[in-house]
């Protein structure tokens, strides 16, 4: 094989780079050409690849590298209360802005036959005002079903970009032992974040993104790979020491939206076939990561 005259650094950038896009855009291959009636169904394959990425590669990799597993837990832990306090910051902000749609939503469901009572009780016309008023916050209810007001995207945004920074370290490590190490290392990256970004965009889509969003707010994500890669060049040493703390709050991340956000929205649907077909794609996402990361050892 024969090696052009390249710099160790320019190799990093180029492959942190294809590491990068090819990843995202062979997701997007799948992702994107997915009915959006079909997503909602699909989230539970999001969750398994997530669930997989988590307990198969990141923690295992992160426990591999720590000083000690408490420090990968602890982080985790950390990781988890750091973005449950993000995502509060997030609702709030949105109620906030929209004269607190969350109250109404709970307002709704306390009421759940508000219209029904309309009809029925033969109360003075106050009683009446009081649920003419409570009526919009039914749709409110409805409109909240279809999408989290991309919380659940942004969560698993900031995860992957920190995955991908560790991405990018890792190529840049590779390279400067070998370049054919390095290019090897390069294709099971974009191998394993596959599976998993076709989750990530499942989860935007989920979230209220379009696919044009998604599909931009992936590729910028990915340019973590880049930053990652060039940091590392120029302080391996130093860089090497963040990588356990990187990967903790990027798995922490990933738990949080599986099990915080997205799981729950399952149990909408308690029907015997939709619980079945659920638990089948949760398996589907779980084994995809795990097949990808056999063939590639």
């Amino acid at each position: 094989m024969t090696i052009p005259d390249l710099s160790v650094l320019l190799w990093i950038l180029l492959f942190s780079l294809l590491g990068g896009v090819l990843s995202v855009a062979g997701a997007a291959l799948v992702a994107l050409n997915i009915s959006k009636s079909t997503v909602p169904m699909l989230i539970s394959y999001a969750i398994g690849a997530m669930l997989g990425a988590v307990f198969l590669e990141i923690l295992p990799e992160a426990i591999e590298v720590a000083t000690s597993p408490k420090h990968i837990t602890v982080t985790v832990l950390l990781g988890i209360l750091l973005f449950f306090a993000l995502e509060k910051l997030v609702i709030w902000r949105h109620c906030h802005g929209d004269h607190c749609e969350v109250h109404a939503v709970h307002t709704a469901d306390d009421c759940p036959n508000a219209e029904m009572q309309t009809e029925t009780t033969s109360a003075p016309a106050t009683k009446y005002k009081a649920v003419t008023i409570k009526q919009p916050s039914i749709t409110a209810h409805h409109h909240h079903t279809q999408h989290d007001h991309g919380r659940s995207g942004l969560m698993i945004m900031i995860g992957d970009t920190f995955h991908n920074f560790v991405d990018g370290i890792l190529i840049a490590s590779a390279f400067m032992v070998d370049i054919k190490v390095g290019i090897v290392t390069a294709i099971a990256i974009i191998a394993h974040e596959i599976p998993q970004e076709v989750g990530d965009f499942l989860i935007l889509l989920h979230s209220g993104y379009s696919k044009k969003q998604a599909f931009i707010f992936n590729l910028v994500s990915s340019l973590a790979t880049v930053v990652g890669g060039v940091v590392a060049y120029f302080a391996l040493t130093h860089v090497q020491s963040w990588i356990p703390t990187i990967l903790g709050l990027a798995a922490a991340s990933m738990l949080y939206v599986a099990v915080a956000d997205l799981i729950p929205s399952l149990h909408k649907r308690t029907e015997l076939r939709a619980t079945i077909s659920q638990l089948v794609l949760i398996a589907c996402g779980v084994a995809s990561i795990w097949l990808v990361g056999y063939f590639l050892e």
